[in-house]
């Protein structure tokens, strides 16, 4: 079981470790409530208020935080408009009404493997600082305004494939430029696409293997 669930007095915080790609925002910001690399508790949850609680667990890209108030507010609403972020030789990280392989996430924000080497795909385990390099600002493509920008957003993991998106998708590069908007995608998982974000191919000469 990886998902820790700490409560405070009127909030809960699950940490899902499994999923944490250690981009320290939390810690960073509020190193009141979260306190690692000590012995026992190091989730504190009435170090803040529950405002900031809620803030910081929408700014985990991984969506292995969340938060929940009094069984009222909580930090897992989908967004208006669903976005894959394309990280600087890093992962994707998506925010929607998450679906993977048609089942529906506790959290709308997730981070997907774009390297091939996570031990925890199609999620990022952090095996891209390992030297894995793509860039984080792709061409734009020629594209039109999707009838909606929200609404769920399925991931289907191809065996030995790429990544196929469904649902209204607006693809950003890392400096926030709006660089593709669609509503099926195929987004590589082997790392050696030419095309990256897209697929185009490549993990069949290279023997890409993958549930």
């Amino acid at each position: 079981m990886t998902v820790e669930n700490i409560k405070g007095k009127t909030a809960t915080i699950y940490f899902d470790a499994k999923k944490c790609v250690h981009s320290r925002g939390c810690v960073l910001s509020h190193p009141d409530v979260f306190v690692p690399n000590v012995v026992g508790k190091w989730i504190h949850p009435d170090a803040q208020s529950n405002a900031e609680l809620l803030h910081v667990a929408k700014n985990c890209p991984s969506g292995a935080i969340r938060v929940v108030v009094d069984h009222e507010l909580t930090s897992d609403e989908a967004p208006l408009v669903n976005t894959v972020r394309i990280r600087e030789n890093g992962p994707l990280v998506i925010e929607a009404q998450l679906l993977v392989r048609g089942q529906a996430q506790a959290s709308p924000r997730a981070t997907l493997c774009r390297c091939g080497l996570s031990q925890n795909k199609p999620f990022c385990d952090g095996s891209h600082t390992a030297g894995f390099v793509a860039t984080g600002e792709p061409a734009t493509s020629v594209f039109a305004d999707l009838p909606q920008r929200n609404g769920p957003v399925d991931v289907q993991p191809i065996p030995n494939g790429p990544l196929r998106l469904t649902g209204n998708l607006e693809v950003v590069s890392g400096t926030g430029r709006t660089c593709n908007k669609a509503s099926e995608a195929f987004l590589c998982r082997c790392g050696q696409s030419r095309n990256r974000p897209y697929c185009d191919g490549s993990h069949k000469a290279a023997g890409f293997s993958a549930e």
